[in-house]
């Protein structure tokens, strides 16, 4: 099966015309009897090959990782005696950036280039903080959350800086989600270091500040979103990885603001929870994203299971929520088009303007 994004490629490749692509995908959407706004195309996997590389390439990573390691404990450049050390992620993030010229740039290929990708970051963000801890000292961090945090901060930093760098070479679109989560952990690492010791008693707070980055999250994503309305470049993928991004960002602070995650929800609270998720999905279905409901999920499954142990049904609680939220996503999915239809047309047409096509003949534009 041919992905959105090979169709792009061939078109800028002149192996196929922009009408015999759109051609191409009207006769698919035809065969599945359902318009091409119904399905949320990103590509992971094009074949077995994918997971093998992946494998092999999760197999290296771990290997040069440890022999880093060894190197770190060898010259003493562990923290707490046999903690990590600088050149376990540092020859992580240089092998990932080395089989990324490979199996990204050359081969293109979507699961390696996720793993590699973020295991470049990762790596890039534990070699600044391992190494920065080391030159300041152990002992500067004992009861000093403040340092700790600006440390965080700074190895965020930079850890930002290699994912901008990683998209200028490679292009892989969940490497803007990979940079936004890192400026987020700056942000975030600046309030706890404003805090200080406070921070156990302004949880709140700080949940409320991940909400509010959350939000402009998702704002971010509707910018690359809005400017693919067709959802034919490589835009929407990144908009994809940016609302997975924000979608927990703002239903985790919610959620546990409304007080679920004490373990001892009431029945206001949990028809809260089961009213703030049909919201959630009114706002994924003029979208067009699923991400929303699938972060949300875990908290009405559990505000639905306390409901129904409410009113009786303890030892099938779990099934009948279970059943209910089951079947009702399943039959959202199978009439997702008309139920966004629903939403869509109720819109004000300068809201509507902003959002992907209801009805679209997808013509590829270059991959930008």
């Amino acid at each position: 099966m041919y992905s959105q994004q090979d169709l792009d490629e061939a078109v800028a490749a002149g192996a196929i015309s922009a009408e015999g692509a759109a051609s191409l995908r009207d006769f698919f959407d035809q065969q599945r009897r359902s318009p091409a706004v119904d399905e949320e195309q990103f590509r992971l996997i094009n074949s077995f090959n994918d997971i093998f590389v992946s494998v092999a390439s999760a197999i290296l990573l771990f290997a040069v990782g440890w022999i880093g390691q060894s190197i770190s404990q060898s010259m003493g450049l562990v923290l707490d005696h046999d903690g990590p050390g600088p050149f376990a992620p540092a020859l992580i993030a240089a092998t990932a950036w080395g089989l990324a010229t490979v199996f990204t740039a050359k081969r293109r290929m979507a699961l390696p280039s996720i793993l590699l990708l973020l295991a470049f970051v990762g790596g890039v963000l534990f070699t600044a903080a391992t190494s920065i801890a080391l030159v300041i000292g152990e002992a500067a961090f004992e009861n000093n959350a403040p340092l700790a945090a600006t440390v965080g901060a700074v190895s965020a930093a930079i850890a930002a800086a290699g994912a901008y760098l990683h998209w200028r070479r490679f292009h892989v679109p969940i490497t803007v989600a990979a940079g936004a989560a890192a400026v987020a952990m700056i942000f975030v690492a600046i309030l706890v270091a404003i805090l200080g010791e406070q921070v156990e008693q302004m949880k709140d707070l700080v949940l409320g500040f991940v909400l509010a980055l959350g939000i402009g999250m998702f704002l971010f994503a509707m910018r690359w979103d809005s400017s693919d309305p067709a959802r034919t470049t490589r835009r929407s993928d990144v908009a994809f990885w940016l609302h997975l991004l924000a979608a927990p960002m703002i239903v985790h602070p919610i959620f546990t603001l409304l007080g679920l995650n004490d373990g001892n929800a009431s029945v206001p609270e949990a028809v809260a929870v089961v009213a703030l998720y049909v919201v959630l999905g009114i706002a994924a279905l003029a979208i067009d994203r699923r991400a929303l409901l699938v972060s949300a999920l875990a908290y009405v499954l559990y505000a639905l299971s306390e409901l129904f142990k409410q009113v009786g049904a303890v030892e099938l609680s779990v099934a009948f929520t279970a059943l209910v939220i089951g079947s009702a996503l399943l039959l959202l999915s199978a009439y997702w088009h008309q139920a966004r239809r629903m939403v869509v047309e109720r819109l004000p047409d300068t809201l509507r303007s902003r959002l992907p096509l209801l009805d679209r003949v997808a013509i590829p534009q270059p991959a930008a």
